[in-house]
């Protein structure tokens, strides 16, 4: 399940700290910038709201306190933020600085999604997969029975992430349509998918691709492409190791 927090490119573009007068962005310039931020979001500002909210999440400029980026996420939703949607979702699913609770993590995943956010939509496509949150799946867990899936909106909303650009629902969405999880099995979709993953650069499409091209899924086999992906995807994994 994915757990990293929606950040947006500038945090407040359109406040500036009320010392320093320099705008708020990604990382806080003087001592008070934190305090200026905290008066804005007391203030009734949605945007400060939800940066003070990642600054407690992070830990930036203030010690970390879920607690109260929970607090703050919360109250940038009330007041409107749809950023924050996705963040109160991967409180509610991973209980940061409240209890956990699938059934509002899917509550608010599903929002998000509504609202557009790709990676919410691969979240709740997630949830289906595995049953998590859903009312069936609350039914069956207190009598410990497993889960309910729902692999026709564990599809739909892959195809949504995927046609939004999201890679890892790109690899999703293929091995959806290379197992007929959800949808009629098509491997010329699937090889589609994997191929427009692997281009993006997400490792575990590369690897699915290459077994695509040994195999001759709905293709001519060819070893040397195969080949090709297997060395890509090493040498990714490899680099991604060393930038650890």
């Amino acid at each position: 399940m994915e757990t990293e927090f929606s950040k947006p490119k500038d945090t407040i573009n359109t406040k500036n700290c009320l010392y320093c007068n320099i705008p708020f962005t990604e990382k806080l310039f003087c001592k008070e910038c934190i305090n200026s931020l905290k008066e804005l979001a007391e203030n009734g500002d949605k945007g400060a709201m939800f940066n003070l909210a990642n600054c407690y999440k992070n830990g930036e400029g203030t010690e970390k306190n879920l607690d109260k980026a929970f607090y703050w996420y919360q109250k940038a939703v009330e007041n409107g933020n749809e950023d924050a949607i996705f963040n109160l979702a991967i409180c509610y699913r991973n209980g940061e600085g409240t209890e956990k609770n699938l059934e509002k993590a899917f509550y608010w995943y599903q929002r998000a999604a509504e609202n557009g956010n790709k990676k919410a939509m691969n979240n709740l496509a997630i949830c289906y997969e595995n049953g998590e949150g859903t009312e069936k799946n609350l039914e069956k867990a207190s009598l410990s029975l497993g889960t309910e899936k729902n692999l026709e909106k564990f599809f739909y909303w892959n195809q949504k992430a995927a046609e939004s650009g999201l890679k890892k629902a790109m690899n999703y969405l293929a091995s959806c349509y290379y197992n007929g999880d959800g949808i009629e099995k098509d491997l010329d979709k699937a090889f589609h998918w994997y191929q427009k993953a692997s281009e993006s650069v997400f490792t575990a499409a590369m690897h699915n691709l290459a077994i695509c091209y040994e195999n001759g899924n709905e293709m001519e086999k060819d070893l040397d492409k195969a080949f090709h992906w297997y060395q890509k995807r090493q040498k990714m994994v490899l680099l991604m190791q060393c930038t650890i």
